[in-house]
């Protein structure tokens, strides 16, 4: 179903009038010289100007691309929020391959767009894009963060998203097992690249039995060079049907919890970095059904945009990272909040998290 304008009714649903208040602003990007088309979408700025990272990805479609930056960009309104940042939310996607049409024509073009907005949105790397892709946007826009200490960046933000993982992970321990660590608990983790080879290295160091998949082989081969003890499977399908597998970390693209994956887990716990791991409204509901705790995606994967947060105001990693460390307490809050309520955990988050925003709204 689409508008006079062509556009899907669902995209427009969700920019004007969804249940979570719809997005503020929506801002469609075409340098044609570049051949960049990017959407920039912000969600909410009742905290703050809205942070969010860049994804560069080849969407089968605009539509897609749109919906995606919808999402997202929602997501971190509730990220920022539960971080205790003061920050809204937002975020970017730019349409096409990386390794076929990033180039520094594109990604200053990109500059430009966000400058334009004059610090309502402030950019970061994700998905598809690197501290060096920021140091060229920051030069076309100084709303950028994520940036190489060489130009007064914090560097590689997946240092502190995968700590923050791995603090909402013994955080789910401690709530189910009474012990927050993972030692002699097997931990798949699907997913091994920017940010889930760091939690390897947390899990390893904790003494947990760890599990890996990963479609680029050579990211698999890197970790099990590293860790000879640690093991791999062929794909994703098979990590989440594991015996004896006790917490499933899903570390790569959204949707990971769907109506075929969640029936087959045999995890206890499911804890990791990627966004929007809930594929639609009610897997939280059928999460908790099979006793399965959901330690909400948005909650524990916050550590990098504390980190890329802070590099606006001098950037200091041990204050980063001493933030980033309260994300166990905070997880440990939303389990709580589940239980007095009577509601899944990521239900819990979202009504810590808009009461925030209610609050900053009604100032």
């Amino acid at each position: 179903m689409t508008d006079v304008t062509g556009a899907n009714a669902d995209v427009l649903h969700t920019l004007f009038r969804s249940d979570q208040g719809g997005h503020e602003q929506v801002v469609l990007c075409q340098d044609r010289a570049s051949g960049l088309k990017a959407v920039i979408a912000i969600h909410s700025t009742a905290l703050g100007p809205a942070l969010g990272g860049t994804r560069f990805y080849p969407y089968a479609s605009e539509e897609e691309a749109v919906a995606d930056a919808l999402n997202l960009s929602r997501g971190m309104s509730y990220k920022n929020a539960m971080a205790g940042l003061e920050h809204g939310g937002g975020k970017a996607v730019i349409i096409g391959d990386p390794e076929q049409i990033k180039s520094e024509e594109l990604l200053l073009a990109y500059g430009r767009f966000v400058d334009s907005l004059g610090g309502r949105y402030v950019t970061a790397c994700d998905v598809g894009t690197y501290v060096a892709d920021m140091d060229v946007v920051a030069r076309e826009s100084r709303w950028v963060t994520g940036r190489s200490p060489e130009n007064g960046g914090a560097g590689d933000s997946s240092v502190l998203t995968a700590y923050g993982v791995f603090q909402g992970m013994r955080a789910s321990a401690e709530h189910l097992w009474g012990e927050p660590t993972l030692r002699g608990r097997k931990v798949g983790v699907a997913g091994v690249g920017k940010v889930g080879h760091h939690l390897v290295d947390h899990l390893v160091s904790d003494g947990a039995e760890v599990v890996i998949t990963d479609v680029r082989e050579d990211s698999v081969r890197r970790i099990l060079d590293r860790h000879p003890k640690v093991t791999a499977v062929a794909d994703t399908a098979t990590l989440i049907r594991t015996e004896g597998l006790d917490v499933y970390a899903p570390c790569a693209l959204g949707g990971a919890l769907n109506d075929a994956t969640v029936p087959v887990l045999t995890a206890r716990i499911v804890c990791g970095a990627a966004n929007n791991q809930l594929a639609h409204p009610g897997v939280e509901k059928d999460l908790a059904d099979r006793g399965i705790l959901y330690a909400p995606d948005y909650v524990v994967n916050a550590g990098g945009v504390i980190q890329v947060a802070d590099e606006l105001h001098g950037f200091d990693f041990d204050r980063c990272k001493a933030k980033a460390s309260k994300i166990f307490d905070t997880t440990l809050a939303i389990f709580a909040r589940a239980k007095e309520d009577g509601i899944p955990p990521a239900a819990a988050a979202d009504r810590i998290a808009e009461h925030r925003m209610a609050e900053a709204r009604g100032r």
